[in-house]
């Protein structure tokens, strides 16, 4: 869409898109099973804009920003939209009262304060979405008047030569395997996160906050690492490296520790408040990087499809896995386990990559 469309009457569509979902999920019926049409079409609308939020952050930044600021927009454009997950670990608990911890949960005048509240956070989402759409329809435009470098002027593949390009280039499949495996193991994890806590008497609201300061974490953290790879060039690598290195050593420690009895690790707020945030931050925070190396490796493939691509095995791994959730949902533990499994292999697969920066060496050397 960016390629064909460009930047402006992408972001347009996917907004309005978003506009129309939280709408139809706010529209008053009576009707229950009408009501759950609605939602589920606004849901459906919504998943439909996903694509452009999750994937426009390399595109926009090769559009606006120069060689030595590219990893920075990247970092800012993607992980604020994490922000966005990390608030909704905060509103649901504070905002919509548990079930389970309301007094007399059959009382009408209980039941219907719990739909007041979740009507209330619809309406909200609807206001922000509608604001959002105005500002871009206000001012956005698709492209500065001038390129900012050689690379956002240069021709790019055409799609079914991008899609040729990917498929048959084994260094981006790695790294596709190595980007989508633990985050698609991750987003399923942290979706389902305080029902893992559960067993080990952690309530909703912690939870909450432990997935809250996960992602705002990894949000500081990220553009911090990525700033870095704008100062010193040639390094995404060697900040991977380090980033997953940590989530391997963090996911581990949850692990062990949600394993108490036989591990004899002390389970605590504290150490469960740490390995879960420290774990969040390493994975949220190699997103910008991986997203950079990526355009590297495979340029002159359109931004837009690199990442549509990688976001989409992401997916597929996480959908994957709450599919197994659905049949082995009464003990945890083996989901525990694939978050160290999926990290160390993504290490694995980054420590037998030869990185490349075809984009950065066509603007160091014309710009010359």
């Amino acid at each position: 869409c960016f390629f064909i469309l460009g930047l402006r009457v992408t972001v347009l569509l996917t907004s309005s898109l978003m506009v129309l979902g939280a709408g139809l999920r706010c529209v008053p019926v009576s009707d229950l099973e009408i009501r759950k049409k609605l939602i589920h079409g606004g849901q459906l609308l919504n998943g439909l804009a996903g694509p452009t939020v999750m994937n426009a952050a390399p595109f926009l930044s090769t559009t606006w920003f120069s060689p030595d600021e590219r990893a920075t927009a990247t970092a800012i454009a993607s992980l604020l939209n994490y922000l966005g997950s990390a608030g909704a670990f905060l509103v649901g608990p504070l905002v919509v009262p548990p079930p389970n911890g309301t007094a007399q949960l059959l009382a009408q005048s209980n039941t219907q304060h719990i739909k007041d509240r979740i009507e209330a956070v619809l309406y909200a989402e609807f206001g922000m979405v509608s604001l959002i759409f105005s500002a871009a329809l206000a001012y956005f435009p698709s492209r500065p008047p001038f390129p900012p470098s050689v690379a956002a002027a240069s021709q790019r593949l055409s799609y079914r030569r991008s899609f040729c390009r990917l498929l048959s280039n084994f260094r981006f499949l790695m790294i596709a395997l190595a980007y989508a495996i633990p985050l698609g193991v991750f987003s399923g994890w942290s979706g389902v996160l305080d029902l893992i806590l559960t067993p080990i008497h952690v309530s909703q609201v912690d939870a909450g906050w432990i997935g809250f300061w996960s992602i705002v974490g990894g949000c500081v953290v990220g553009i911090a690492m990525a700033r870095f790879a704008d100062f010193i060039r040639g390094m995404l690598k060697f900040i991977l490296l380090l980033l997953l290195s940590g989530a391997t050593l963090a996911s581990t420690w949850f692990t062990l520790t949600c394993l108490t009895t036989v591990t004899h690790l002390p389970l605590t707020t504290a150490t469960l408040y740490t390995s879960c945030i420290l774990l969040g931050i390493f994975l949220n925070s190699s997103v910008p990087i991986f997203f950079e190396l990526f355009v590297e490796t495979v340029y002159p493939v359109p931004e837009g499809i690199t990442c549509g691509v990688v976001t989409f095995l992401s997916n597929v791994f996480m959908g994957v896995l709450l599919f197994f959730l659905t049949f082995y949902h009464t003990e945890f533990s083996w989901f525990n386990w694939c978050l160290p499994g999926s990290c160390l292999l993504s290490l694995l697969l980054i420590l037998c990559f030869r990185e490349s920066y075809d984009r950065l060496y066509l603007d160091v050397v014309v710009s010359v």
